[in-house]
């Protein structure tokens, strides 16, 4: 694949975003007949359910006839390591969705109409990894890509996609730098600014006068929503009565952090980490040295359910909330509800919000590849670039805005424990809006 300037992108943007819906252009990540091999390198942690359902689909285009070759997706993300939960339901998201495009007829590409496959790579969770994995897929021709589910690793391959002429969709990826104006980086969560604000405006709301942040200083994610938060705290008349930080995502001790929070008196406190330390050390801390106040974190916290200590007193993550993409209890449209009984059928379980977002990736893409009649990275770009353009999806409907970040309103969602239940229930509280 050729190299591209970024200037020279900027100044043919507005030929191609005319030329390309007439395009008819099958270059790059295609085969010339249906396979059932066409999903290949399967990431040791993805889901046998959602392999058994990707090369079903795939064999049954191939014994049909139908389609005319196959467009292969990349998809990156943590199938293993400690941040695996997002990696496997993204990607039982984008399989689903793959699943049932294939079964619907495929993907309408001019007169023509082809399979998807994916083929996956694991980074687990590491930013070298995630690099080494995007190289890997441009090597094999790949052009659009998924992935990948944290915004640390996204962010070491934003420039390789651009330089490269690739599209990326991160599902999950919410930093607000990943995507800038006219790029081919696009995503279908919301971004870090726009969650701390929804995490401010909600505290304002509630009446909170008094808050504290405990964040990672050196994390991409955790600062960015610390800066998010602090910002509209103070816009909004919110008094940040303490402030701690944290060397590492991975922190197993948070004790003196949230002893300043009690002796600072604050009544919420903005928490922007990941799951794998909430369930098990940091929520647990808090309550033991004191604080008894709103615990409030973004959608990382979510699946903290699974890193809860056997044993531990559950009662502790009563007041502990979270920022959200979506909630099966709150999205109410014919496309929520449809994908919610096709997962939990695939599944047995309710999916999250990450096998949402990942399965929402896989229908914008199909969406901009029939709107432009082409699946080259150029014209895929340039469709998904058109903000007038709206997507009706899983986790609702959105345009994207001038850096391909959607526009959509989030979900309050938290834990509850009622003495005598042996687990934690994560409920749905209500929509979230800045509006």
């Amino acid at each position: 694949m050729k190299k591209k300037l970024l200037s020279l992108l900027l100044a043919l943007s507005f030929v191609v975003s005319l030329t390309a819906c007439g395009s008819s252009d099958t270059t790059g990540g295609t085969s010339d007949s249906a396979s059932s091999d066409a999903v290949s390198d399967t990431s040791e942690g993805a889901s046998s359910t959602a392999e058994e359902a990707e090369a079903s689909a795939a064999e049954e285009g191939s014994d049909s006839g139908e389609f005319a070759g196959t467009i292969t997706l990349g998809m990156i993300g943590p199938m293993t390591g400690s941040l695996a939960v997002y990696g496997t339901h993204v990607a039982n998201g984008v399989n689903l969705a793959i699943e049932q495009i294939n079964a619907a007829g495929g993907v309408i590409v001019g007169d023509e109409t082809y399979e998807l496959a994916v083929e996956s790579k694991d980074d687990q969770g590491d930013s070298t990894e995630c690099l080494n994995a995007m190289n890997a897929l441009i090597s094999d021709g790949i052009e659009l890509v998924i992935g990948s589910a944290t915004s640390g690793c996204t962010s070491s391959i934003t420039s390789v996609a651009n330089s490269e002429g690739v599209v990326l969709v991160t599902p999950s990826g919410t930093a607000d730098a990943l995507t800038t104006e006219m790029d081919y980086v696009f995503r279908t969560c919301f971004k870090d600014s726009f969650q701390g604000e929804l995490a401010a405006q909600y505290a304002a709301d509630e009446g909170y006068t008094k808050v504290g942040i405990v964040y990672c200083s050196a994390d991409t994610y955790s600062a960015g929503l610390r800066d998010a938060f602090a910002a509209a705290a103070e816009e909004l008349g919110l008094e940040v009565v303490a402030e701690e930080s944290v060397a590492t995502m991975t922190e197993v001790d948070y004790t003196n952090q949230f002893t300043k929070m009690v002796e600072a008196g604050a009544e919420l406190v903005f928490i922007p980490f990941y799951y794998d330390v909430t369930g098990p050390y940091l929520v647990p801390q808090a309550r033991s040295v004191g604080f008894d106040g709103i615990l409030l974190g973004a959608d990382g916290v979510d699946n903290t359910e699974t890193t809860i200590p056997d044993g531990a007193d559950l009662s502790v993550y009563n007041d502990f909330l979270f920022v959200n993409h979506y909630s099966t209890e709150l999205a109410t449209s014919d496309i929520s509800t449809s994908f919610v009984e096709s997962y939990e059928e695939a599944y047995g379980e309710t999916p999250n919000n990450f096998d949402a977002l990942g399965y929402d990736a896989v229908l914008v893409l199909k969406q901009a590849i029939e709107s432009c009649g082409a699946f080259d990275a150029d014209s895929v770009q340039a469709a998904l670039a058109d903000t007038s353009v709206v997507y009706e999806v899983s986790t609702g409907t959105f345009s994207f805005d001038d850096t391909g970040t959607p526009i959509k309103t989030g979900v309050l969602m938290g834990y509850s424990y009622t003495e005598g239940d042996d687990a934690v229930t994560k409920i749905a509280v209500t929509t979230l809006s800045l509006d």
